[in-house]
């Protein structure tokens, strides 16, 4: 994964000068327009887009795409913003980018966060992709899953550390939020977010226990990687984690959205929680104290209903309505919103989604009403490049 956000000129909000930079990364879908099959052409779209050298989003100008794990999938990665509305724009473009370069090899790209119909992933031809399939058998071999990973702008280690052990019990939310993957090996599997289950079949995945200093967090992923189970610092595939590259924290829970405007959501929403959180370590707020394994079942639950049924609340981890979780973390992170000017754009777009459902609700809708998989493929065609 290309990191992405870093400070801007402008300050990063954390000192009172400006607002923090963000950005995202997506991972799209490759599919035939005609039967709605995931296809291995990630090599022949890049070819021709590929930017010269290594993509440095913090110098780019624009989105621009990147190989992934799986040939059938590949990534748009914006540079970083400091407002809002540009990073929009920018997932728009991006998308947009993506959507011609596939059609110039006779494909689409779909904001999928799994494949509806069935596939047989081909691993990228990279050295270390080829050694992961080696290592983790099944759990490497099926791994075609699209998430979406946002980057948030940060002044220190320790800022960033102190961001990470106080966001955690909320990230479980954007799971809820960004759910877009009912369908698996076409069956469906009866989760908002089934995504979210295949990602953590990897061994280094799932939610971060409070650390408290950067040298803990760091002490803690070279123990991972010395175990040999982690073949590599790239594969510490915490729910947020610090930027290897980047003074960013990157929050990478989220299944990649279905419509351009809940990326845009899930991105503000980042943004005031890594503020919020920051602030919060600055007075000397503790962090909550929930356990781990209480936060995996808050992302099971997430990933189960999405924001269908009952989520576990933050700071209690009892069944509690989505919508009141949902608004629990509104109010978690309202001053950082109005201080960044988002929050009257942040509560429209909550209230679209709301209203119109998750992408994984509109996926079993359309297969619901046309009977084929290959339909709810086409229609997220739609949705991916579409703005109303």
């Amino acid at each position: 994964m290309t990191a992405v956000g870093t400070p801007g000129s402008d300050g990063t909000g954390s000192s009172g000068q400006g607002v923090r930079t963000f950005g995202v990364e997506e991972e799209l879908l490759l599919v035939d327009p005609d039967t709605g099959e995931a296809v291995p052409l990630a090599g022949a779209l890049l070819e021709g887009h590929r930017p010269a050298g290594a993509p440095d989003p913090s110098a780019a100008v624009g989105p621009f795409l990147t190989a992934e794990f799986q040939q059938e999938m590949i990534e748009v990665v914006t540079p970083p913003h400091s407002a809002m509305a540009t990073l929009e724009a920018d997932i728009i473009a991006g998308r947009s980018l993506a959507d011609s370069a596939a059609r110039e090899v006779g494909v689409r790209v779909a904001a999928l966060g799994t494949s509806p119909l069935p596939c047989d992933p081909h691993p990228a031809q990279l050295r270390r992709f080829a050694a992961m399939t080696e290592e983790y058998g099944l759990t490497a071999r099926e791994q075609l899953t699209c998430g979406c990973h946002i980057h948030v702008s940060v002044e220190s280690a320790e800022e960033a550390v102190g961001v990470l052990d106080r966001i955690r019990i909320w990230l479980p939310v954007m799971i809820a939020l960004s759910a877009n993957s009912p369908f698996w090996h076409g069956e469906d599997t009866g989760y908002a977010s089934y995504r979210s289950q295949v990602w953590n079949r990897w061994p280094s995945a799932g939610p971060l226990e409070i650390l408290g200093t950067p040298e803990a967090y760091h002490q803690l992923v070279h123990d991972m990687v010395s175990t040999g189970v982690a073949m590599d610092e790239g594969m510490i595939y915490f729910d947020a984690r610090l930027s290897r590259h980047y003074p960013t924290v990157e929050i990478r829970i989220a299944d990649v959205c279905l419509r351009p405007q809940n990326t845009v959501l899930l991105a503000g929403l980042a943004r005031s929680l890594v503020e919020t959180a920051a602030r919060e370590w600055r007075e000397g707020v503790p962090p909550p104290a929930v356990p781990t394994e209480l936060l995996r079942l808050a992302g099971w639950k997430a990933s189960r209903w999405g924001l269908r049924g009952d989520l576990l609340d933050p700071h209690t981890s009892r069944p509690t309505q989505a919508l009141a979780v949902v608004n629990s973390l509104l109010g978690y992170v309202r001053e950082a919103l109005e201080d960044a000017g988002d929050l009257a754009r942040v509560e429209e777009l909550v209230d679209d989604l709301l209203y119109a459902g998750t992408g994984s609700s509109r996926q079993l809708e359309v297969l619901h009403r046309t009977g084929y998989l290959a339909d709810v493929v086409a229609d997220a065609v739609n949705c991916t490049v579409w703005v109303p």
